[in-house]
């Protein structure tokens, strides 16, 4: 039986940005992008938790742009749309990274609690008794 995501790659949005900046300076953008696009399943956790300058949004938006209707892309964050264009710094390329997020996909909403807050109180029970 073969596994339906074939080459799937996780990442924070941060280090996701911070890699294609460092291949933008050394000439290798391009090939990052090609790399990237290439990859079947991409996730991107912590998405909205670090204001991006412009250049970095914009090198974000490349990889959006590239993997639009080919490949899946999983984004995790608990910021809210209406707080993205602090993240982006420029509503237009803000409005333009939603609308590739969001065209034709599923949203998920897990709840405001943290998972992780649950998981550490649930332990501290069992371990009580």
């Amino acid at each position: 039986m073969q596994a339906s995501w074939l080459n799937p790659r996780y990442t924070t949005t941060s280090a996701l940005v911070n890699e294609l900046a460092e291949a933008d300076a050394g000439r290798r953008l391009s090939s990052v992008i090609a790399r990237y696009s290439k990859v079947d399943l991409l996730c991107l956790d912590e998405f909205g938790y670090l204001n991006l300058d412009k250049k970095g949004s914009k090198l974000l938006f490349q990889i959006f742009t590239e993997r639009e209707e080919c490949k899946a892309t999983a984004v995790a964050t608990n910021s809210p749309f209406g707080e993205w264009d602090k993240t982006f710094g420029d509503p237009r390329l803000c409005a333009a990274i939603a609308d590739r997020i969001t065209f034709r996909c599923t949203l998920i909403q897990t709840g405001t609690e943290s998972y992780r807050y649950q998981t550490t109180q649930s332990e501290r029970q069992t371990n009580k008794r």
